[in-house]
């Protein structure tokens, strides 16, 4: 066993998180909404996905792997929309005051539904596994690709610990009218990804 795939696995995952999309404002967006506690678990459950897809890359599981890029056109389509009907969503919701507990979805939900869109991504995988080759990260065996994956894990969650923490931190600065904006801004944005990510299934 290989001790430096645990902190190679934590680099990666923390990297790999950090890109710029439509989850990491959606995650900013909640936070805003609802608190750090709420953008982390949203947070948790990119991490979940980016570790599921990871392990499947790791261990070398081609036949979910043939699977999922096999199925990468529906799975396109269905977060595609997913992401289209929440920028509506988004960009038609009003700002009360800040929200208060009873008001806020539920964490289980949060976690969820980030775990569930990110994993209508199937394309990560073939990152994952293309990353795992060129640097020499395929593993000699089961213990080498379990610290990998742990280590994706932890670095994914590291990055949305440090973004939720700086987000919470502005977050007592916004006013309803900067929210409003927020909200008009992302769901814009996410809009884009979903009409994307549909026009990429189709023509892909």
């Amino acid at each position: 066993m290989d001790p430096s795939f645990l902190p190679r696995g934590l680099i990666l995952g923390f990297t790999i998180a950090a890109t710029v999309g439509p989850i990491s404002l959606l995650t900013i967006r909640r936070t805003l909404a609802h608190g750090r506690v709420y953008g982390l678990a949203s947070g948790l459950g990119v991490a979940l996905a980016d570790a599921t897809y990871a392990a499947i890359a790791a261990f070398g599981l081609t036949a979910i792997t043939s699977v999922l890029v096999g199925g990468r056109m529906l799975l396109g389509l269905i977060g595609g929309a997913f992401l289209i009907v929440l920028a509506i969503r988004i960009m038609t919701t009003r700002p009360d005051e800040v929200a208060v507990v009873t008001e806020r979805p539920g964490l289980v939900g949060a976690f969820g539904s980030i775990f569930g869109l990110t994993m209508t991504n199937p394309m990560t995988i073939l990152s994952f596994a293309g990353l795992f080759a060129g640097l020499g990260l395929t593993g000699t065996g089961g213990a080498d690709a379990a610290l990998l994956v742990l280590g994706v894990f932890l670095g994914s969650t590291s990055w949305w610990i440090v973004l939720t923490s700086v987000v919470a931190v502005l977050r007592s600065r916004v006013t309803i009218r900067v929210l409003t904006w927020v909200n008009r801004v992302s769901g814009a944005a996410i809009l884009v990804f979903g009409v994307v990510a549909i026009v990429g299934a189709l023509y892909r």
